[in-house]
């Protein structure tokens, strides 16, 4: 009798266990690789800041154009990371493997469509973007130079989204740590060695991303053959890879304009709260990507779940991923409070920079559980192939965040009220992505959405 309710317990922690399993084995090399891509930029501004003033200030505009040109396309990971994740649950592997080829198809029909529009309108896109006379022509170098990775970059994240669906992000976190030796390797070699400047850099770049684009095409290939899957361009399966994105796409575009929001109403406050905008910013950004990871892990393991049609397995894991989401974020809420004193000296010494971005910290701090739910709930539903609603409750967040963050500096806000926007921001994307979670119409099954 009294071993019964031991053996009931120990039976109930199984499933967690599994899914614990299941999230580190994916989480850990994700977050690997999600933080080995801001490197690359890092060590761009690392040896070109050597070259001189304006041609740091040339690579910070033509690296945030293409950032953003990147980021934009981003859907190209999640949704083929969905959709071969079906595959594979329901035991198809070959057409998992043919869903993942017609993403990276896809992939470069975009980046060859936007080499075509970069090339001629570099110029153009750096002035609007507001570089100097002495920074824009280094700026227009880079970015035409650099705009030729293009196509290797996209089809990285199209890659990357197969070998997730697959279930291995130990691949893609190899592949990171090499390009970005390569790149540094390659920058430092063009730059000084050859003497190519920031054409160097920007030449080291391509030639990194190509590297690694060719190592994922490589595997992909493997697999292709493996499995009997074809590699021919397919109208119809590139088409669908396309509807499929298209709502990842808007709630992109709802996201990065968000963001843009924020930015330009920091800039209206003051000098002083830009400056200390960019290092909240920045340190936000460094937790989405901890909590980013466990949201690929969710992607990859309720679209397999579904495909194979086991929606307790999906309900259980979803919940099990909440409370690491959950756990996560206080983890990294305490983190940054305890961190504050150290952290801000990294980035300034203008004490009215620091006394305007710590209470903006104590902001973020208490959101982190708030965004370890919404990154978790986000990544569940793109497994599921929810983006649809993924798009529609985006638009419903910046329809809300708009007026929020506009009215800051017409109450003589300062900028803990705008990152106080930025957590009602995440309190409504928390709001709709648990309504959407609970109502379980997420919950589709089979091979296809």
């Amino acid at each position: 009798m009294t071993q019964a309710p031991a053996a009931a317990d120990r039976a109930s922690q199984k499933p967690h266990r599994r899914h614990d399993r299941e999230i580190l084995a994916l989480a850990l090399p994700a977050f690997g690789a999600l933080v080995a891509e801001p490197l690359f930029v890092m060590a761009d501004s690392a040896i070109v800041g050597h070259l001189g003033t304006s041609q740091l200030a040339g690579l910070g505009v033509s690296s945030a154009l293409l950032t953003t040109a990147v980021s934009v396309f981003v859907f190209l990971a999640y949704a083929t990371t969905a959709a071969v994740a079906r595959r594979v649950g329901a035991g198809d592997l070959q057409a998992a493997v043919r869903q993942g080829v017609d993403g990276i198809w896809l992939a470069l029909i975009l980046g060859a469509a936007v080499i075509l529009v970069v090339l001629p309108t570099a110029p153009a896109l750096v002035e609007v973007f507001g570089a100097s006379p002495t920074a824009a022509p280094y700026a227009t170098t880079y970015l035409r130079i650099s705009s030729l990775g293009i196509p290797a970059m996209l089809v990285v994240l199209a890659a990357t989204g197969v070998l997730r669906g697959l279930q291995d992000t130990r691949t893609p976190l190899y592949v990171a740590i090499a390009g970005f030796v390569a790149n540094g390797v390659l920058n430092a070699a063009l730059v000084y060695g050859a003497g190519l400047g920031i054409a160097g850099s920007a030449w080291g770049t391509v030639i990194a991303q190509c590297g690694m684009a060719a190592v994922y095409l490589t595997v992909v290939v493997r697999g292709a053959r493996r499995h009997g899957a074809s590699l021919r361009p397919d109208a119809a399966g590139i088409r669908a890879c396309a509807t499929a994105g298209a709502p990842l796409l808007i709630r992109t575009l709802s996201l990065r304009a968000i963001l843009m929001i924020a930015t330009a109403v920091a800039a209206r406050l003051g000098d002083a709260d830009i400056a200390a905008h960019q290092i909240v910013q920045s340190l936000w950004s460094l937790l989405a990507f901890a909590l980013d990871a466990i949201a690929i892990a969710g992607q990859a393991i309720i679209g397999r779940y579904l495909g194979a049609a086991d929606t307790r397995g999906a309900r259980d894991a979803c919940r099990r991923m909440v409370q690491w989401g959950i756990a996560s974020g206080v983890v990294l809420g305490l983190l940054v409070i305890v961190a504050r004193p150290l952290f801000l000296p990294l980035f300034t010494s203008d004490a009215a920079v620091r006394n305007t971005a710590l209470p903006a910290l104590v902001m973020i701090a208490v959101s982190q559980p708030i965004c370890g739910i919404v990154f978790v709930l986000d990544g569940v539903l793109m497994g599921a192939g929810d983006g649809p609603y993924l798009a529609g409750a985006m638009l419903v967040t910046l329809a809300v965040f708009t007026p929020a963050a506009l009215l800051v500096p017409v109450l003589d806000g300062g900028l803990t009220a705008l990152w106080g926007a930025m957590t009602l921001m995440m309190v409504v994307r928390m709001l709709t992505l648990w309504l959407r979670s609970r109502s379980g119409r997420w919950m589709v099954t089979g091979a296809a959405r």
